[in-house]
């Protein structure tokens, strides 16, 4: 018989929303279980190479785990705020210690390499979880649940209906870095072809050189854009592989350049083999378009691969049926909801595999009513992260990782105020 565990709060999912809410309860004196199907914490921010933190408003609303996080990464040199004031370019791979150190100062019981398999439920509630490891299988029994894991494994296993299950997802992405670039060589080739500081920037920090840039084959004007075009004529690029190019400096690394490229092609969600195909079609592009990066662009002569994302950077996947569905409608109205989540400004952004069909909608300031984390049929579980209940306009705004940190923390809070008011 699998052991059980007792727990005041269990949170399936070690991503931003996770570690938030992990963080901020047992910091409050709950005793809390975090677990986590890889060895590591952060999720996309770590595993799937997803930095920086995309720059939303600067907000105190349940941000207290967010600061709380640049500040420990700071220590670790894995941390740097960019011109722009943006906080949140982090060093992907040390930022796993920083996590864990955070865990470690909080008191949570972390749990790694363990994925859900049963939830046994009494009417309204869940009552315990069990997990299974390669070697082992336990229950854990909680008093309140929160799934963060993304896909809504928890509510996946309650045999819950989702959201707009049947619509067309956003495209996935595969990231990677290169090292031993000489970003200040490839400063001075980027500038002479793409003087849109918009797009094409750099800023010296702490005394790193720090710079980003992007082109897409939408039609936009991109500067960049006559080299893909080249490599396409010349053989040296699929055109799909030029569907999105993005590409970061790392904090903490003097020489890294990480890409958010290549997107994953449209692929058969119920078909497992054809997901997998298109990973590995993804991994071969990865390698095309590092030759490209040698062969055209100044700085990457002496470049490799150094890190191919664990993780696939999946950017909607399934939303619950929550309490409230927040819409379209709620981000573009900015009322203000009895029990705000969060305070963001982050565009409406809706990326696609066909060309010139991307959304990228610049709204003003909008407020995420903590009834979209609340199951619909579960009083005590919970959703938080990029599975929220909402629409898939909503969602593509509220997907950033500061907003997931910021949902997470809010459940943490409200799980807190519960239990220490019995």
């Amino acid at each position: 018989m699998p052991k059980t565990y007792k727990y005041d709060f269990c949170i399936t999912g070690g991503g931003p929303a996770g570690c938030a809410a992990a963080y901020i309860a047992a910091k409050s004196g709950l005793k809390c279980a975090l677990i986590e199907k890889n060895n590591y914490l952060g999720g996309l921010m770590t595993g799937g190479l997803v930095i920086p933190v995309m720059k939303s408003v600067d907000s105190k609303l349940n941000r207290d785990f967010y600061f709380k996080l640049i500040s420990a990464a700071k220590k670790y040199d894995a941390q740097i705020e960019y011109f722009d004031g943006n906080n949140g370019w982090f060093n992907p791979s040390v930022l796993k210690i920083v996590l864990d150190s955070l865990m470690k100062e909080a008191g949570v019981d972390v749990f790694f390499e363990m994925t859900p398999v049963l939830v046994k439920k009494n009417s309204d509630k869940v009552k315990k979880i069990k997990f299974s490891t390669n070697i082992l299988s336990l229950y854990i029994e909680a008093k309140y649940y929160l799934d963060s894991t993304g896909d809504s494994k928890i509510f996946k296993l309650l045999n819950e209906k989702f959201y707009d299950k049947k619509s067309k997802k956003q495209p996935a992405s595969l990231r990677f870095i290169m090292e031993n670039v000489n970003i200040d060589k490839l400063k001075n080739f980027l500038l002479k072809i793409d003087s849109n500081f918009d797009v094409t920037n750099y800023a010296y920090i702490n005394n790193e050189l720090h710079l980003t840039s992007a082109c897409t084959w939408d039609d936009k004007g991109w500067n960049l854009k006559f080299l893909f075009d080249k490599a396409l004529k010349e053989g040296n690029l699929l055109p799909f592989d030029t569907s999105y190019f993005q590409i970061f400096t790392v904090a903490g690394s003097k020489s890294s350049i990480a890409f958010n490229c290549p997107r994953l092609r449209d692929f058969d969600p119920d078909n497992p083999l054809d997901y997998s195909n298109s990973i590995i079609e993804a991994r071969a592009s990865i390698f095309r378009i590092a030759a490209f990066m040698k062969k055209y662009f100044e700085g990457f002569e002496n470049a490799s691969i150094s890190q191919i994302a664990d993780l696939t950077g999946i950017r909607e996947s399934n939303k619950i049926i929550a309490k409230k569905q927040f819409t379209k409608a709620d981000i573009l109205n900015a009322d203000i909801p009895e029990n705000p989540v969060l305070e963001a400004d982050y565009p409406i952004d809706i990326h696609s595999n066909e060309k010139n069909s991307s959304t990228l909608l610049e709204i003003g300031k909008y407020y995420l009513d903590f009834n979209s984390l609340i199951s619909k049929n579960y009083t005590n579980l919970f959703a938080a992260g990029r599975n929220l209940g909402a629409d898939s306009y909503a969602q593509s705004a509220l997907r950033i990782q500061s907003c997931c940190m910021s949902m997470g923390e809010a459940v943490a809070n409200h799980v807190v105020s519960i239990i220490n008011n019995c």
